[in-house]
Parts: C-alpha cells; structure tokens; sequence
C-alpha cells in the first residue's frame, strides 16, 4: 500500500512533467521550420540544440531505467550540441520519443521504487532523487526553449500563462470559485 506522502510525490512529479512537457509543446506550436535553428549568439543555444539534448538526455536516463546506468554507452552529448536538424518535423520526432521514453519509465513506478538506487554515470541515487534531478534539468531546459520560441514568435505569441494585464480578471475568476485542493498544473 502506498504512503500518502510518497504517492504525492509521484502524482506531483507526473503533473509537473507533464505540465513542462505540455509548455514545451505550447511554445513549439508558435514556431516555424525556418525558426529552429536561430541563435541570439553563437554560444547560445537553439530551439533545435535545446530539444536535441532534452531528447538524448530522456533517451539516456529513461531506457532500462531501473536495471542500467543513465549515461548509456551509445549517448553521445557532444553530438547533442549539433544544429543540424533537417526540419520541424524531425525536431518533433525527436521531443515526442524523448518524453515518450521517459514517462514509460516513469508512469509505471510505485512508491516500492523510491528508494531503488539507479545510477547515472556511476553514482547512485534513489528513484526520488533521481527524478527530483531531472524536475531541475527539465524545467530549465524548457524555461530556455519557451523564452526562444516567444523571442521567434514576437507579436503573435500566444501566452502560456496569465497574459501582461491579465492578473486582476484571472485572480477574480479564481476567487469567484469555491476553494479545491487541485493542483496548479492542472489548469494550463
């Protein structure tokens, strides 16, 4: 039987992935081919670079998860710095097997699985911890891919939150509302 405190932990952490996955999504939507591969400077990176390592990290940390180390021997990271997606269309492919593999690691996983230690290049870590890694890398990642693709998108952006003006009738709808214990990422 599952814990309360370890379930929320696993719910919440699905919601928040699931939410950035969903915000990434939202913000490549809003972009077109000839976007993907613009870079403020040349150190900088790419929507294409941002998605290429989110990708090849997911793919490395989330195949066998529980049973092989998450820097796999066929990773290549250096390559993931490389912009040279053809298209759309093959970034998308990407992204999508990227989260694909990762919430099939991820979704099956009980609170019996917390305290199992997998190892991402050599050093162990729980499954909390391990997730709890990635709840920071994600997040960062896709933070820097929405800035970009609204960079791209200028004057048609579409927000992905409340919109510049927007608090006060958001905030009203809110409070118009009886108070529920549902969590945030719920209601993009």
């Amino acid at each position: 039987m599952e814990t309360s405190s370890q379930f929320n932990y696993l719910e919440s952490a699905r919601k928040l992935f699931r939410y950035y996955r969903e915000l990434g999504d939202k913000a490549l939507a809003q972009i077109g081919d000839d976007h993907i591969h613009w870079q403020p400077t040349p150190e900088s990176n790419s929507v294409a670079i941002i998605v290429k390592h989110l990708s090849g990290n997911m793919l490395s940390r989330f195949t066998d998860f529980l049973d092989s180390d998450g820097e796999k021997p066929w990773r290549n990271r250096e390559a993931e710095f490389e912009n040279d997606y053809a298209n759309k269309a093959e970034l998308l492919e990407a992204w999508n097997a990227g989260w694909e593999c990762f919430f099939n690691a991820v979704n099956p996983l009980t609170e019996n699985d917390l305290q199992k230690i997998v190892y991402i290049r050599n050093e162990g870590h729980t499954v909390l911890e391990a997730l709890s890694r990635q709840l920071a890398h994600y997040p960062y990642h896709v933070g820097q891919l929405v800035y970009v693709c609204r960079i791209l998108a200028g004057g048609q952006w579409q927000s992905l939150s409340i919109p510049k003006g927007g608090s006060q009738a958001f905030n009203a709808e809110k409070f118009a509302q009886e108070k529920s214990r549902t969590f945030f990422v719920e209601k993009l």
